[in-house]
């Protein structure tokens, strides 16, 4: 197989059967695409789309979302989830506009000077922007890759990128290379899929090595499996007679960063106490509700939902600055975690 056979194979598949009518594609622009890059970053396109619609008709332009706040922006990706992937894109709009630009850089290594634009994400830019000959290796072509020359070991090890960057960099056209960067990522989202995928449709099965030896099914190396970890917390639902529910603002690393959510404590913490010392409230009633489970990539999260009536004015909670009264009916534009969103919707 000699590079170019790869990519006119796969570009003559892209012609007929390549997805281009993505959002992001028309108009094609580097805030669009960069945009949509990253939040393609570990979630399907399938999942991005309305996101990315609603995002845009908010945030046209690097300018506005510069101008944004952080709730606001948070707001507009709740649900998304890998809020840091939000964080960065912000911080780099705004770090854009007070170096004086309007737009994204047109080389990769600014790029990847970024917050949160790795050599990946870099290259899609260049390659769907500017049609520049740059390599990428996303989760879909690390699988077509590894697949078709038979790599195993788990794709992310350093042992095996060094052979998947260089492959890919070698596969790569020098024309076309938007139409073959899509093709490459929509092969391995459509047709290379995880799970039962669909050889006899592949443009480039011929030469498949894993195809050949049979086991396609055994490919990609999945990383060796770690007992997920589990974490209990308690999540406070403080109504006041407005029937606004009062959430906190979380620090700005670390799980659900920036975001609002509902007051936490361990489970051994005293709810009474916590009321009194932090919130100037004397609680009358405590009632805890239906256990809620949340995965995270690293762990699971059980919560524990729990009613609180107080007696006592609630003078010294909004001493607080992180802190607001919210309404579901009425909501601000906050960001607020999904399964606090949730909670909140079913028992406020």
């Amino acid at each position: 197989m000699s590079d170019s056979a790869f990519s006119s194979r796969l570009l003559r598949w892209f012609d007929q059967y390549g997805r281009k009518d993505l959002p992001w594609q028309s108009p094609r622009s580097a805030y669009r695409v960069w945009v949509s890059e990253i939040m393609l970053q570990q979630t399907q396109v399938v999942t991005v789309i309305a996101y990315f619609e609603r995002f845009m008709q908010r945030f046209d332009s690097l300018q506005s979302l510069a101008a944004a706040s952080e709730d606001e922006v948070l707001h507009y990706w709740s649900g998304l989830g890998y809020y840091a992937r939000c964080r960065n894109l912000h911080k780099t709009a705004r770090q854009l506009i007070e170096q004086g630009l309007t737009d994204l850089p047109g080389d990769r290594e600014s790029l990847q000077a970024l917050p949160g634009i790795g050599r990946s994400t870099a290259a899609a830019i260049m390659a769907q922007v500017w049609n520049k000959q740059e390599a990428i290796l996303d989760g879909n072509v690390k699988r077509v890759l590894t697949r078709h020359q038979c790599i195993s070991g788990w794709s992310g090890s350093s042992t095996v990128l060094k052979q998947l960057w260089p492959l890919a960099e070698a596969l790569t056209p020098d024309q076309r290379v938007a139409d073959y960067t899509q093709a490459i990522m929509d092969l391995g989202a459509t047709v290379c899929k995880r799970a039962k995928p669909a050889c006899h449709e592949c443009p480039v099965a011929e030469d498949c090595v894993a195809l050949k030896n049979d086991c396609v099914h055994e490919l990609p190396t999945p990383k060796k499996k770690k007992r997920m970890p589990e974490k209990s917390k308690r999540f406070l639902i403080i109504r006041n007679n407005n029937q606004q529910v009062l959430l906190e603002k979380r620090p700005p690393a670390g799980i659900w960063g920036g975001l609002w959510s509902l007051p936490e404590l361990d489970m051994e913490q005293d709810v009474e106490e916590y009321c009194r010392q932090q919130l100037g409230i004397s609680v009358i009633v405590i009632k805890e509700c239906e256990l809620v489970k949340h995965t995270f990539s690293h762990y699971h999260l059980f919560i524990t939902p729990t009613l609180v009536e107080y007696a006592a004015t609630a003078d010294k909670i909004m001493e607080h600055n992180e802190r607001q009264w919210y309404h579901k009916d009425q909501p601000d534009a906050l960001g607020l975690a999904t399964p606090v969103s949730a909670i909140i919707e079913r028992l406020i």
